[in-house]
């Protein structure tokens, strides 16, 4: 076994691989950019190297600086995670020039594979199916548009290089395959820096069902059976488990038998995992799509139902010894299933979001794991990929697989971010889900219900009343934050006061009386940096006895009282007891500057006073003939120019953050007055894009006295 491995990678992947080692009693070295100096992964290595700066290719995708911190901490060998160098067989090829394991299949694999054509020409040669379409390497986009026509609508336009479903895209009308073959070669160049594109027949109700298999180099194969993908959105993994419900013992020993038949086509050594697309409506019938020459983000699974540790087999292989496992030996228990957890915003179109890591609770216990890269005060930016953490569950049988994981995820507190956990249990909650009814369809059919933010258990209402509830409530000895929240409220300043030393107890401070009586004390809060979502008028009244009253927008005062309960530890979010109306629930709270977050059931809300330039039309979208950005990231495509006539719909700017485009279109019918930024440009949340000066309304027909009103009433007036 290597003494020093370098993990030329980030975020959970790169925690997860230095547990290993440090399991192994391997010596860990991790490399960060500037904006990863205080990330988790740096703390928890022995070694921690600087790359550079944060932008990828100047940091974990540059190659140079990447051997050169191995060669200064005297590491053996590399893993490469997923994601930046993992399947680069330039990496691959250097790392061998420099004398340095790579912790992988051999470059010519990785080369082999790695592109969709050659791969899709030897797995066929080998005898397994693969779906019907053209794979001819160098085809035009007129060459795409008649295959198109040739395997028949709807089709699956894909790049060549790379995975992940960076540049995938659907195409069930002809007339949109132009535009999706330019989208799809400029995300595949940006992605892969390879835009050949092929396309295939798209397979009706499709399941995603990959099968993981090890490899060594004396000639050893076996798989750990397989795993069930088919709950994605945009084509990204959500939700991953093993076993498949789909699948019976024979074809799961087919489609096995298959997995270990392109490994050992290829020459292969190593972990790495062979993708299938499975009709719903033909479970028996499988066809190849992939193969990925790397650890998958969903291998937690595979090894909970196998009890293989995945990555210490991959060192093993790379060291040179045996599979330690024989195929009889593989036997598959219970049933795990895994949630990714994205910074990320369902509601508004599962757009990337970021923030500080205020405070982090993490479930455990039995049959429970975290695979996260998080720590309280983590910087969460656009910068890299959107996936934060990893939250997984085991069982002996599915139906407890899914109920420990909702528990799991529940139980899981991250304020400071906005996140898709309460998307995830809704999701893992769904009958189809919990069924078995899956296919890769299912997110999208029912987006609306998935991503709606009343269907929350803790909703936003709720929120904003704990929220009311945690600002006038008495400070616990010791805690800064509610201390912040009162300043934010305008409590202490409301009466002219400014407390010194220890904060004087809100419950003395007359502020809900003026002369003739008591007064309620209103505002009104919105989610933070959401202002397009919804907003909740709250009002609040501390009467002469000392009891509080909470009213949310019109309804009924309700009575209300707060609880704060002991810090559970270091780093954990502060916690409240909110009765309203003899209802108590249990919150996290956590400030940040004007904006309070709180947390329930997963759940977690970022309210702030509404500020008057936030009024109107929401921010983070096109305010009448503004055209703003819906999320932080880089310009990547400005495709309307000043002067141009436009129609709403039309497209001005494409945004790109986290690896994933959006396109800002035109609200309003008229000419682009200006457009104000550049291809490389980096925008923030809402930053103004483009201006088009909106097209004059048609005069109304003449008629009696039209022409005295249109001067009384100038167009537009009142709108």
């Amino acid at each position: 076994m290597f003494h020093t491995v370098l993990v030329a990678n980030r975020g959970e992947i790169a925690v997860r691989v230095i547990r290993t080692l440090r399991e192994l009693g391997v010596r860990s070295v991790a490399v960060y950019s500037d904006a990863d100096a205080d990330a988790r992964h740096v703390a928890e290595a022995d070694v921690a190297v600087r790359l550079g700066p944060a932008r990828a290719l100047d940091s974990y995708l540059n190659i140079e600086r990447v051997l050169a911190a191995a060669a200064a901490t005297g590491a053996q060998a590399i893993h490469p995670g997923y994601g930046f160098l993992a399947e680069n067989p330039v990496f691959a090829r250097a790392c061998a020039a420099a004398g340095v394991v790579f912790v992988g299949p051999s470059a010519e694999v990785v080369d082999l594979m790695g592109n969709k054509i050659a791969a899709k020409r030897t797995v066929a040669a080998a005898g397994v199916p693969v779906v019907p379409g053209r794979i001819e390497p160098g085809m035009s986009d007129d060459d795409l548009v008649a295959a198109s026509t040739e395997i028949g609508y709807p089709v699956l336009v894909k790049p060549a290089a790379g995975g992940g479903g960076k540049g995938m895209r659907l195409v069930r009308d002809p007339a949109d395959l132009p535009e999706a073959l330019r989208s799809a070669r400029r995300e595949a160049a940006a992605s892969f820096g390879d835009d050949t594109l092929f396309v295939e027949r798209f397979v009706d109700t499709p399941r995603h069902i990959e099968v993981q298999i090890l490899a060594d180099t004396h000639g050893n194969v076996i798989h750990l059976g397989e795993r069930e993908c088919s709950l994605q959105r945009r084509h990204q993994k959500i939700i991953e488990e093993a076993p498949s419900v789909l699948l019976d013992a024979a074809t799961r020993a087919r489609i096995g038998g298959a997995a270990v038949d392109v490994a050992a086509a290829v020459g292969y050594a190593g972990a790495g995992t062979v993708e299938f697309v499975v009709s719903t409506h033909r479970p028996d019938e499988f066809f190849f799509m992939e193969m990925n020459t790397r650890l998958q983000v969903e291998h937690p699974v595979t090894e909970l139902v196998t009890g293989v540790d995945l990555v210490a087999e991959q060192l093993r292989v790379a060291a040179g010894e045996r599979l330690r496992h024989t195929q009889d030996e593989i036997a598959l228990t219970g049933h795990a299933v895994e949630a990714r957890v994205y910074a990320e915003d369902p509601s508004r179109g599962f757009l990337p979001t970021g923030g500080d890591v205020l405070a982090l609770r993490e479930p455990s216990g039995p049959g429970v794991r975290v695979d996260s890269g998080l720590r309280p005060g983590s910087q969460v930016a656009a910068t890299y990929d959107p996936m934060l953490a990893k939250v997984v569950a085991w069982a002996p049988d599915r139906a407890g697989a899914l109920a420990r994981l909702d528990t799991a995820l529940a139980g899981t507190t991250l304020l400071g971010v906005t996140t898709n956990i309460a998307f995830l249990r809704r999701l893992i909650g769904h009958p189809d889900t919990r069924a078995g009814r899956l296919d890769t369809g299912l997110v999208e059919r029912h987006l609306e219900a998935l991503t709606s933010q009343d269907a929350d258990s803790a909703g936003p209402g709720e929120a904003a009343e704990a929220a009311a509830g945690a600002v006038r409530a008495p400070r616990p000895a010791g805690e800064p934050a509610l201390e912040a929240a009162l300043e934010v409220f305008g409590l202490v300043s409301a009466v002219g006061m400014v407390p010194t030393g220890p904060l004087v107890d809100p419950w003395d401070i007359p502020s809900g009386w003026r002369v003739g009586g008591p007064a309620w004390s209103r505002w009104s809060v919105a989610g933070a940096g959401t202002s397009s979502g919804p907003t909740h008028e709250v009002a609040v009244l501390r009467e002469a006895d000392g009891g509080l009253l909470v009213r949310l927008g019109d309804g009924r005062p309700r009575a209300a009282d707060l609880t704060w309960l002991p810090a559970a530890g270091a780093g954990l979010p502060a916690e409240a007891l909110v009765t309203v109306d003899g209802q108590a629930r249990r919150w996290q709270v956590a400030v940040s500057g004007d904006t309070v977050w709180v947390g329930a059931g997963g759940s977690a809300w970022a309210l702030a006073e509404r500020r008057a330039e936030r009024d109107g039309d929401g921010a983070g979208g096109e305010r009448g003939g503004e055209a703003r950005s819906p999320m932080p990231g880089i310009v990547v495509d400005v495709r309307a120019t000043a002067g141009d006539t436009v129609e709403p719909g039309a497209p001005l700017v494409v945004v790109e953050a986290m690896k994933m485009e959006h396109t800002v279109v035109a609200a309003v019918a008229g000419q682009v007055k200006d457009v104000l930024v550049r291809v490389g440009d980096s925008v923030a949340l809402d930053a103004l894009l483009a201006v088009v000066e909106p097209a004059a309304e048609p005069a109304a027909e003449a008629g009696p006295g039209a022409g005295a009103e249109r001067a009384a009433v100038p167009t537009g007036a009142g709108h």
